[in-house]
């Protein structure tokens, strides 16, 4: 059983309400009469091999004026009753992983931890979905620019990007003849020293870049499609898209199905796909987001599908939006 939500996140202070996915999963859990701690920024810790964090009691009202307070700080073990949402935002690198390490020894003392720790560790988000080769477009991931200046120009026209970035960051479309392309790559590989990936350039982009949120291993009946605007090609909501909701087409479920049972195997309750048009390019495992948005077009309480989720998983049931 679940006594209290503690969050793992980014500055409460910093974040967009009407964008975030963890603040809808943080008033979902108020609504079920949960006890929500925040972890300061920098305040998980291991004292004898014991998970411990920094807390502050949490309370959220969606008013964008004035959206969360703060108790008193306190500094405790975490272990049973504790559900710990992990939804710190990338880059996933020496501090995320440490702290997703801190967290498996709190799940080890009977902390439930979302996602797993363990699978945010193994599932980098572009190659993660390079696990599922049938879904996936043409991809090349190296470190060497040859390579990937091959890649290129058998295919004509692609996207390359770090394996590490989040929101259209860093994200270059080229081709063949490109005058760039030999910098492009020499950047991002940093002289063939850094994977990058190189997927095909899919055209179906300018009808939008499609996030599928999975729960559970079940997709969401909804997805958001992220159509870039002007002479932008990305459509991430970061990189200025406009959200376009859609329901789901007999494809985009068929990759959800090829997908989901893997995800609900490694613990992953709350992922991302991203598809734009038949294709899977990325699987988000760290802070997917797009709840708000589509709660808001369609009427929806993903946020409680999760929490739904969890509480069959601990034994506890409970129907979303009651």
């Amino acid at each position: 059983m679940h006594s209290e939500v503690v969050v793992v996140m980014d500055p409460i202070g910093s974040i967009r309400i009407a964008k975030d996915s963890t603040f809808a999963m943080l008033l979902e859990a108020q609504r079920r009469g949960l006890r929500i701690s925040y972890v300061v920024p920098g305040g998980l810790s291991v004292a004898d091999g014991i998970a411990q964090a920094r807390l502050a009691p949490l309370t959220v009202r969606d008013d964008p004026a004035d959206w969360y307070e703060l108790g008193p700080e306190s500094h405790r073990a975490l272990g049973p009753g504790d559900l710990v949402l992990m939804r710190k935002d990338p880059p996933v690198d020496a501090e995320f992983v440490h702290d997703t390490q801190i967290l498996t020894l709190a799940q080890r003392a009977g902390a439930r931890v979302v996602n797993d720790p363990q699978g945010l560790r193994d599932m980098n988000e572009k190659l993660a979905a390079l696990e599922f080769p049938q879904c996936c477009p043409p991809s090349l991931v190296s470190r060497e620019a040859a390579a990937l200046k091959a890649f290129v120009q058998e295919h004509g026209e692609a996207v390359v990007k770090p394996l590490d970035g989040m929101g259209g960051r860093s994200i270059f479309r080229t081709r063949v003849g490109d005058p760039n392309l030999n910098v492009i790559l020499e950047t991002l590989t940093g002289g063939n020293r850094s994977l990058v990936v190189a997927q095909r350039y899919l055209p179906e982009i300018v009808d939008g870049d499609k996030r599928i949120l999975l729960v559970d291993g079940e997709p969401v009946d909804y997805c958001l499609a992220r159509i870039p605007q002007g002479d932008e090609f990305r459509g991430n909501l970061a990189a200025g898209g406009r959200g376009e909701g859609r329901p789901l087409t007999e494809r985009d479920r068929w990759i959800a199905a090829q997908v989901g049972p893997e995800l609900k195997r490694r613990g992953m309750v709350f992922v991302g796909l991203d598809v734009i048009g038949d294709w899977l390019t990325e699987v988000n495992v760290t802070s997917p987001t797009c709840i708000r948005e589509l709660d808001a077009q369609f009427g929806l309480n993903i946020a409680g599908l999760l929490f739904d989720a969890l509480e069959r998983q601990a034994g506890q049931p409970h129907a979303a939006g009651q």
